[in-house]
This record gives C-alpha cells, sequence and structure tokens, in this order.
C-alpha cells in the first residue's frame, strides 16, 4: 500500500500528520507531504486509512497493493 498527496489541492489542515505521522509530513508552510517513496510501513495501514478519509480537500490517494 502507498499514499500520496496531491500538493495542489492540500490546504495545511494536518490532519494526516496528525492522525498518522509516522506515514505523513508537513512542509515548511505546514502542508502535508509523504516523506520518502509513500510506502506505508506495516501497522500503519488504519491510521493511513482514516487520514485518507479525514482529509477535507480528498488530497490524499491510497494505492492498494503497491
Amino acid at each position: 500500500m502507498k499514499v500520496q498527496i496531491d500538493s495542489g489541492r492540500c490546504q495545511g489542515h494536518g490532519r494526516c500528520y496528525d492522525i498518522a505521522p509516522g506515514v505523513f509530513g508537513e512542509d515548511v508552510e505546514g502542508y502535508g507531504n509523504v516523506p520518502g517513496n509513500g510506502t506505508v510501513p506495516p501497522g500503519n495501514e488504519r491510521e493511513v486509512r482514516l487520514a485518507v478519509a479525514s482529509c477535507p480537500e480528498r488530497a490524499i490517494t491510497l494505492i492498494e497493493g503497491a
């Protein structure tokens, strides 16, 4: 499973990195990002799904089976 954030849609609410700090980070302006290649570490799947569902702009894409 992988995730990616559409930087054009992200408004910097920070829910993703508050919910799943082991997967998401923030840039210097407070917008969400995905450090590394976006692979979700084992054990973080539940938090990532919650972060995806909690994004008000729907800026996070979840790629199953990647």
